[in-house]
């Protein structure tokens, strides 16, 4: 079990507990566990960003087939925006329109 405390920033907060069970292979380090549960934190945002963003959540899929194409549309659309937005915000000159978009 891995549990992770919240440190609070007020004194009228408390401090939130958070529990995981993991299970892994003997050999597996604190620090291995520690690395695989914080990325679970990033995947879930990034789900969470693709929602909002990206339509996902406005997509009712009938089947495994349907939800794993529109899942796998919107994870690249919400990986395109972030990159443009990740060089807009660099300060990086914009990319020339090519000639067919003209």
């Amino acid at each position: 079990m891995l549990a992770r405390r919240a440190i609070p920033t007020g004194f009228d907060e408390p401090a939130e507990l958070a529990c995981c069970v993991c299970a892994g292979l003997a050999g597996t380090t604190l620090e291995q566990l520690i690395a695989v549960a914080g990325g679970r934190w990033r995947i879930e945002e990034c789900f969470q960003a693709a929602k909002n963003e990206a339509g996902s959540a406005t997509f009712q899929m009938r089947d495994y087939t349907a939800w794993y194409r529109h899942i796998t549309l919107a994870m690249f659309a919400h990986a395109c925006l972030s990159a443009t937005r990740a060089t807009a915000e660099e300060g990086a000159p914009q990319p020339e329109p090519s000639s067919s978009l003209r």
